[in-house]
């Protein structure tokens, strides 16, 4: 302004991607078709100092149990309860107006630097289901006829092997099977009906890590076991496989509280083929000691029982876990710090967000805006480190999107003055 001295004002910061857990949410199909997520830009500045507008957060909600990884596989947040918050992309911080470089020495500065670019990263995200019962068995074992019995959910439900392809959650009220005073202290169970498990699913086979992804969250786990000869192995069989699966996957799932139940009695009652007061598949010595309970998903047979058991150990295990208010779990690395290499082509390349922003105006063609950008280099010890990594006068070096001559003593004299 003429005899008013610079009055551009600041840009606004870019608005920055908040992924945050929510309960309002039960899957990812949301990102299937549609996986871009875009914060508001800022505004431009303009005169009589008045700073642009920053642009409006993105808030992308995920269901409760998401992870987040790194293309290349890396975990980068686990957003684990309902209010976890991962930045998922920074924005660009809003460029200074002229009237930020005003000083003593600089009256009337004819620059202003540019807005930074926002961050812009792909992620990989995986749910992994939060559920008070994880239902364990063969393919076909009776699992989906049971979460229908017990709940409302639907799973599709069929005489093969594998009908199952993705979890399934069910509520189970527990008021309507104990009874209210039973109920009183857990009103209801969240149950996972999950893709069946078969022998190497551990290292992938059939469903397999599909399935044990979603076993790693459960509070308690439901093994099932089919008496029947069509399952092709026995109950006994069975229980050594899926244990074994579940060991190679994660040790720590076989400290797991679990209740054993044989499905499908009513196809092969205890009293009929199995023998009359056998066991199917040998004694309760083949379970660890403990002796499955026989129930039937479509009779309801033994259901009662099962869901008291299931609800006694739920309980015991949300007593004990500690409630406390708690940041997400964050793998994010550390901020880089500036480097100086050399490419291929001989031109020394300088890395890192502050001498990237330092290099960021308007027009370095521009004499002050030139000085202005040596100096502030100079003062982050950029050319001290091109010194050190073997740079020389005249060499290119490239910050950013520009490329510089590397002029050691001229630049320092002329920030200088």
């Amino acid at each position: 302004m003429a005899r008013g001295g610079p009055d551009g004002g600041d840009g606004g910061r870019g608005g920055d991607v908040w992924l945050v857990a929510s309960r309002n949410h039960s899957s990812l199909i949301g990102f299937a078709n549609h996986p871009h997520r875009r914060a508001g830009d800022g505004t431009h500045g303009q005169g009589g100092r008045r700073a642009g507008r920053s642009g409006q957060d993105c808030i992308a909600e995920v269901p409760e149990g998401t992870v987040v990884h790194s293309l290349d596989g890396r975990p980068v947040a686990d957003l684990a309860v309902a209010g976890d918050r991962f930045l998922a992309a920074r924005g660009g911080i809003g460029g200074r107006g002229n009237a930020s470089f005003l000083s003593n020495r600089r009256r009337a500065p004819g620059f202003a630097e540019q807005g930074e670019v926002g961050e812009e990263i792909w992620y990989d995200l995986e749910l992994k289901l939060l559920a008070d019962v994880a239902l364990v068995g063969f393919p076909n074992a009776g699992k989906s006829t049971l979460i229908s019995k017990i709940s409302a959910a639907r799973p599709k439900i069929a005489d093969y092997p594998f009908t199952t392809l993705e979890p399934h959650l069910g509520v189970v009220r527990l008021a309507r099977w104990l009874g209210p005073s039973r109920a009183e202290a857990l009103s209801d169970l969240v149950v996972a009906d999950v893709p069946g498990l078969v022998e190497g699913a551990a290292s992938g086979r059939g469903l397999g890590l599909a399935f044990l992804r979603h076993v790693e969250r459960a509070r308690v786990l439901c093994i099932l076991l089919d008496p029947a000869p069509e399952a092709g192995c026995e109950p006994s069989e069975q229980y050594r496989i899926l244990l074994a699966e579940l060991g190679r996957y994660k040790p720590s799932l076989l400290e797991r509280p679990r209740v054993l139940a044989w499905s499908k009695v009513d196809m092969w009652p205890l009293s009929g083929g199995a023998g009359s007061g056998e066991l199917p598949g040998g004694t309760g010595d083949a379970y660890g000691g403990q002796v499955p309970l026989p129930i039937s998903g479509v009779t309801g047979a033994g259901l009662r029982e099962l869901l008291g058991l299931l609800e006694a150990l739920v309980r015991s295990e949300r007593a004990g876990e500690v409630k406390v208010l708690r940041e997400p779990v964050v793998h994010r690395p550390l901020p880089e710090e500036m480097a100086v290499h050399r490419d291929p082509s001989g031109i020394w390349v300088v890395e890192g967000r502050a001498p990237e922003r330092a290099v960021r105006l308007s027009d370095m063609n521009d004499a002050q805006a030139m000085a202005y950008a040596s100096r502030r280099l100079a003062s982050l010890g950029v050319e001290r480190m091109l010194r050190r990594a073997g740079a020389r006068r005249g060499d290119t070096i490239r910050i950013g999107a520009m490329e510089l001559t590397y002029e050691p003593d001229d630049v320092t004299e002329d920030a200088r003055h």
